[in-house]
């Protein structure tokens, strides 16, 4: 048994571990980097078509946003994930492709015009479409057998509508062993979904630690706080601009916004607009409203129950199309803008920044975590002024973080969650949080809790029966310079492993001939031989 760890090891995106037990590879999350790549990530050991099952946390992309790249490069085998996130990764990898698409060919119409070579997307709509094809939907505390030896259970994580933290159950070699990969805790007491469950078994347990070294600290009364930052804006004729993830974030934040509209808690702007300018944002916020109703905590239950939406609510403005983008910002209507990404790294939020950023009687409210080397981040930590679209932006506007409403848990949730075990696991791996964040929580899970702990780099590998360290990973930091050939690479790798999956694809498709008609046989190599004289240059 078996496990390596391939990203968000002392990074917090990239999130992807590979288990090895019972003859079998299993990936648990396969994430896109995002923000600043401090280490190198490790390719996958093992070709993609080797891999036997994946099972997935959540939706968000920083876990899922490599699975159509995956696939594309020869993984068949089944995606198991909660209901809920399966419907969420059929709008977020479609969308996630379609950027990657867009950005590709704005790339090269540059390229084109210096010589340099093609930008290759890592994935296309299609590859993610064929994906979601090979999605199994389960339901929490659900046992699944993947095969003999091997059962999976998924448990409420409170992260994300169908977070899960994932238990592993191995029987090898006359030995069971219990893993659990508690994927992204949430906060608790939050809008819409339930507080984090509790697996009751693990000798193993792999837990992030995004706020593993801080505490949110009291809840603040969130409406009050949300109120009053509406109210100072509004007064002074300015917007609230939110960057906002599309999925989650911003559907809480309407549940918020539907109480302050229904109590008229804004004195003299009782029908503000809200506007959601974000194409998956709209989609996600339908699935939200859909037959959600497993995945949501009782106070929701009760407005649905009562016959109360608990994210819609009058003038609030659903924006699809680039030409309602951009009339937000020729309306001089005080307003909320709630737009993707939420750190700022791409998408219509970069638009909106442009237009209010510079403007003093505007708002620019932070809602969630901003991971290092994103705008997002230089926005929080006090930038007089950015670089938007070519043009040098002068920051005017207020910046405002509305803290506790964090999606993650903080250090004492997550001791919490970690003490709630039967027994004390034998081991806790430490990943997805910031360098130094990874190992002072090892530190503090060993001095408080008295569990062995140790946070792994990307390239980590351990044996768990008998428990050994077998490879200690990438230490070094990555340099500037070699992130962007790193970047390159990664694409050139891409696409070289699509060209790789196809002659396995090939090789598979001749050994179903080993019994063929000779005249079908003759034919099918006459094809291959002709692919080749074309191609072997």
């Amino acid at each position: 048994m078996k496990l390596t760890f391939l990203g968000a090891a002392h990074e917090v995106t990239g999130s992807c571990t590979l288990l090895e037990a019972c003859g079998k590879k299993i990936l648990v999350d396969c994430g896109l980097e995002q923000g600043l790549d401090l280490y190198q990530n490790c390719e996958l050991p093992i070709a993609p078509g080797e891999v036997d099952f994946l099972l997935l946390t959540h939706a968000h992309i920083d876990h899922s946003g490599k699975i159509p790249l995956l696939c594309a490069q020869g993984f068949s085998g089944p995606v198991y994930a909660t209901g809920a996130t399966c419907k969420l990764c059929g709008i977020m990898l479609l969308d996630s492709a379609h950027i990657q698409e867009f950005e590709a060919k704005w790339r090269n119409r540059k390229a084109e015009r210096s010589g340099r070579e093609p930008y290759v997307p890592l994935y296309t709509t299609a590859d993610a479409a064929r994906a979601l094809t090979q999605f199994k939907p389960c339901s929490y505390e659900q046992e699944i057998a993947l095969c003999p030896g091997i059962t999976v259970k998924f448990t409420e994580a409170g992260h994300l509508l169908g977070s899960a933290s994932i238990t592993v159950t191995v029987t090898e070699g006359g030995q069971t062993k219990t893993l659990v990969f508690s994927g992204d805790l949430g906060n608790v007491n939050r809008p819409l979904i339930c507080d984090p469950g509790q697996p009751q078994q693990a000798d193993y347990v792999v837990i992030e630690s995004t706020y593993g070294n801080r505490l949110h600290g009291e809840r603040p009364d969130y409406i009050a706080v949300l109120q009053q930052i509406l109210q100072t804006t509004f007064d002074r004729s300015g917007n609230v601009v939110i960057p906002s993830f599309a999925v989650g974030r911003t559907q809480e934040l309407l549940y918020l916004i539907r109480e302050i509209k229904e109590k008229r808690l804004v004195s003299g702007h009782d029908n503000f607009p809200v506007y959601v300018d974000s194409p998956l944002a709209a989609e996600a916020t339908g699935i939200y409203s859909g037959e959600m109703r497993e995945y949501y905590d009782a106070e929701t239950l009760k407005l649905l129950d009562a016959g109360i939406d608990p994210i819609r609510f009058p003038n609030l403005r659903i924006s699809v199309t680039s030409d309602e983008s951009i009339a937000i910002n020729e309306d001089p209507t005080p307003k909320v803008i709630l737009s993707a990404s939420g750190m700022c790294e791409a998408g219509r939020i970069r638009h909106h920044l442009k237009h209010n950023l510079w403007r003093k009687e505007c708002t620019v409210l932070f809602v969630g975590y901003q991971a290092e080397g994103t705008l997002g981040r230089h926005l929080v930590d006090g930038a007089e002024s950015v670089k938007l679209f070519g043009e040098e932006i002068k920051v005017n506007a207020q910046i405002c973080t509305l803290q506790g409403i964090s999606g993650h848990a903080d250090q004492k949730i997550l001791l919490h969650w970690l003490a709630g075990y039967q027994k004390k696991p034998e081991y806790v791996f430490v990943n997805h949080g910031n360098d130094e964040v990874c190992d002072a929580f090892a530190q503090t899970v060993q001095q408080q809790l008295g569990l062995n702990a140790t946070a792994p780099y990307n390239g980590a590998v351990y044996e768990l029966t008998p428990f050994k360290m077998l490879e200690k990973g990438n230490t070094q930091h990555v340099l500037p310079k070699r992130r962007q050939e790193n970047a390159r690479q990664d694409r050139t790798s891409a696409v070289f492993g699509r060209l790789q999956a196809a002659g396995q694809r090939l090789l598979r498709v001749i050994a179903k001939y080993a019994q063929g008609a000779n005249k079908d046989i003759a034919k099918f190599a006459d094809q291959i031989i002709a692919l080749c004289d074309k191609w072997d240059k």
